[in-house]
């Protein structure tokens, strides 16, 4: 993808490592990129804000404007070919907001309000679609996927769609198709 997308890219010398046949738009804000691994056949567009690790596997695409928000204690997990659709959020870390103490990372920790962090993962074949916001420590199953303007709070089920506030199964995904292509491309 690099060779193909003549745009400016981020600096990839940062980075923890980057894979081959990737392309990073200049305009991402990665806020710990020593903590960021990238595979190979990756696309991240405009807009990308990183505040966590990353572990992002081979073919995947992260849309524009996307937001992954936790710290440094936190990541983000994709593996291969999963994608996140524009203007979607997922959230590593929250404050509980119950008035245990005061919000925000800003604040010193004996003073802070009971935080809760959770490593986001997503497992082969799973996706997110359009402004799908997801909470900490949830693992999308192999090829779950979530439907636009969901939020998702809880695990998902395997190869099973989901959509709503908060998202609940609506029917299973065929996965024969995807399951044989990823063979050919030399996984599983």
């Amino acid at each position: 993808m690099a060779t193909l997308i003549n745009s400016p890219q981020f600096d990839y010398s940062l980075l923890k490592s980057i894979g081959t046949n990737s392309f990073i738009s200049k305009n991402v804000e990665i806020r710990r990129p020593h903590l960021v691994s990238v595979g190979n056949n990756v696309a991240i567009d405009t807009g990308f804000y990183l505040t966590t690790g990353a572990n992002i596997g081979d073919y995947i695409h992260i849309a524009p404007y996307i937001t992954i928000i936790g710290g440094a204690t936190v990541s983000i997990n994709l593996e291969h070919f999963t994608t996140i659709a524009a203007g979607s959020r997922i959230i590593c870390a929250s404050d509980g907001h119950l008035g245990a103490g005061l919000m925000g990372p800003t604040i010193p920790d004996e003073y802070r309000d009971d935080v809760t962090f959770g490593d986001v993962t997503f497992k082969m074949f799973s996706s997110i679609g359009t402004n799908v916001v997801v909470l900490q420590g949830i693992t999308l199953a192999e090829g779950s996927i979530v439907g636009a303007c969901s939020l998702l709070t809880k695990n998902t089920e395997p190869w099973t769609i989901y959509a709503g506030i908060p998202a609940k199964p609506i029917k299973m995904r065929s996965k024969e198709k995807m399951i044989e292509y990823a063979k050919k491309l030399g996984y599983l």
